[in-house]
């Protein structure tokens, strides 16, 4: 799941999101493209929106190239 981060945590249209759906024993794991921030809180504060899904924080991609980022992908 791709997201931007504002102050350390997802916008709220995420939470949404993963509560529209179930993701029961699914993983997700987290990237985002832009580049001022980190994760932060971001895991903590979507964790309850799926709370049967296993969220974890993956990759800033924000000057990957294309062959680095298709490796991350394949390395999940």
């Amino acid at each position: 799941m791709c997201t931007h981060t504002w102050w350390y945590v997802a916008p709220t249209i995420v939470n949404t999101f993963l509560e529209a759906y179930d993701f029961s024993g699914k993983k997700i794991v987290l990237f985002a493209t832009s580049g001022g921030s980190g994760f932060g809180n971001t895991v903590k504060e979507l964790q309850p929106s799926a709370p049967d899904a296993v969220i974890t924080e993956g990759s800033l991609l924000n000057r990957g190239t294309k062959q680095e980022i298709s490796e991350w992908v394949k390395s999940l």
